[in-house]
């Protein structure tokens, strides 16, 4: 066997696994967003109200922040 053919394999390995990789990785990532959708302001109104308080506009964007700081 040639070294060029070694070289040729190689190569293909790598493109056939990142082009597997990539599709695998999107597939568990939408799955993940579908189990734990990102939060929104719509949620923690949702949140707010049923703890039986209800949200200003204020509030609502405060606790926006604090969430997106604590990242």
């Amino acid at each position: 066997m040639e070294w060029w053919w070694g070289l040729i394999i190689g190569v293909v390995a790598l493109l056939a696994g990142g082009v597997i990789g990539f599709f695998v990785s999107r597939k568990y990532f939408k799955s993940y967003l579908e189990k734990n959708p990102p939060v929104n302001e719509n949620m923690i109104r949702a949140m707010m109200t049923q703890m039986g308080r209800t949200p200003s506009e204020k509030q609502v964007r405060q606790v926006m922040a604090s969430m997106n700081q604590a990242k």
